[in-house]
């Protein structure tokens, strides 16, 4: 079984809400991280004699049927996966009286924490739901003496949230001013700023509940003076993750900061994404051979089951994608779903949304 992406488990969840029951004989299984997949087995196989004392002669025909259905693909395994498993059961038939009975059996991307048996009109989908949630947010501020643009990164997307100006004038002297009193005006012209880019922060991001961390960007001495001036609250000064040297505090600094703190960010989702974007062109870089772009090249690779990583942007036809994803899973290769949320991902949209790299080389 493969474990699904959070873009394949979405594309899941919008098409098992579409399926209503009858009556309460949609079966929603839930075995979490560590469970016994052969008790779960029994205590299913247990369910079969309550399920024979429902009233209704077709539900209690459903509901039988998809538990025998469930007990055989739970035997199959030796053990519940990595994440635990999800699976899903019942007679979806529009048409009454017809069967159409069908099973999903998932790994999903996080760890399954809840146990669960229900049988129900719909199936039950709030806990793979939850999954598809953002977790973590991260904040951005890209500062100058000039100007800053607050903004946060969520999931894979950026987002400019507050643009703001100083109004500090130029180093131009007029009339006569001495150096020092222009100086002593800029300086708490700056302080002013830094004041006011620290409340405007803590208006947006101090109760945010998925805050992570903070990175801020900006030219030396700038971002110093501000992290270390003690302008930020205590709770927010303490998510400050990390200072990187940028000289854009425009809404472009923005993704140049996140682009810069890839070290800071390893585990986060667009910077898995960026790298692996990147795996594919690098392939194709060094051993042209050994990858391809393109529907008909890689639907040719999948026919000969040379395809070692299927990549498909989200962004290409759901139809094209389901059928040639299922063609890879049918041989056994990964599937990467790819975004245009980063630079790499719009590009490799741009060249065709389909690649491959390969097992062995077709010629």
């Amino acid at each position: 079984m493969t474990q699904l992406s959070k873009e394949e488990l979405a594309e899941l969840v919008e098409e098992l809400e579409q399926y209503k029951g009858r009556a309460t004989e949609l079966i929603s299984v839930y075995i979490p991280v560590g469970q016994n997949i052969y008790t779960v087995a029994d205590q299913l196989e247990a369910e079969k004699s309550t399920a024979k004392n429902i009233k209704s002669t077709s539900t209690r025909k459903n509901v039988g049927n998809a538990l025998d259905k469930i007990t055989r693909q739970l035997k199959e395994h030796k053990k519940t996966p990595e994440n635990g498993m999800v699976i899903f059961a019942g007679n979806i038939s529009k048409v009454e009286g017809q069967d159409d009975l069908r099973l999903w059996e998932i790994e999903p991307p996080m760890q399954v924490k809840t146990r669960m048996y229900r049988c129900d009109k719909e199936f039950i989908l709030e806990p793979i739901k939850e999954m598809l949630e953002v977790t973590e947010v991260f904040g951005l501020l890209v500062m100058d003496r000039k100007e800053a643009t607050i903004g946060i990164l969520e999931g894979k997307r950026i987002e400019a949230l507050q643009k703001m100006t100083s109004g500090i004038p130029s180093k131009v002297r007029a009339g006569g001013q001495s150096s020092q009193r222009f100086h002593r005006i800029t300086e708490g012209l700056t302080k002013d700023f830094y004041k006011r880019i620290a409340e405007e922060m803590k208006t947006i991001f101090f109760t945010m509940p998925k805050l992570k961390g903070i990175l801020i960007g900006g030219p030396i001495p700038t971002k110093d003076e501000f992290v270390e001036g003690d302008y930020l609250t205590g709770n927010l000064q303490q998510k400050v993750m990390g200072k990187i040297d940028i000289g854009d505090a425009s809404e472009s600094g923005l993704r140049e900061l996140v682009e810069k703190s890839q070290g800071l960010l390893v585990n986060h989702e667009r910077t898995k994404e960026k790298k692996i974007v990147e795996s594919l062109f690098r392939v194709l870089g060094e051993d042209p051979k050994k990858a391809l772009l393109g529907e008909q090249e890689a639907r040719k690779a999948l026919e000969m089951g040379a395809v070692e990583t299927l990549y498909l942007s989200l962004k290409i036809q759901k139809p094209l994608a389901k059928e040639l994803s299922k063609m890879a899973k049918n041989i056994g290769s990964e599937v990467y779903l790819i975004s245009t949320e980063t630079p790499e991902g719009e590009q490799f949209f741009n060249m065709g949304g389909i690649g491959c790299v390969l097992r062995f080389k077709i010629g």
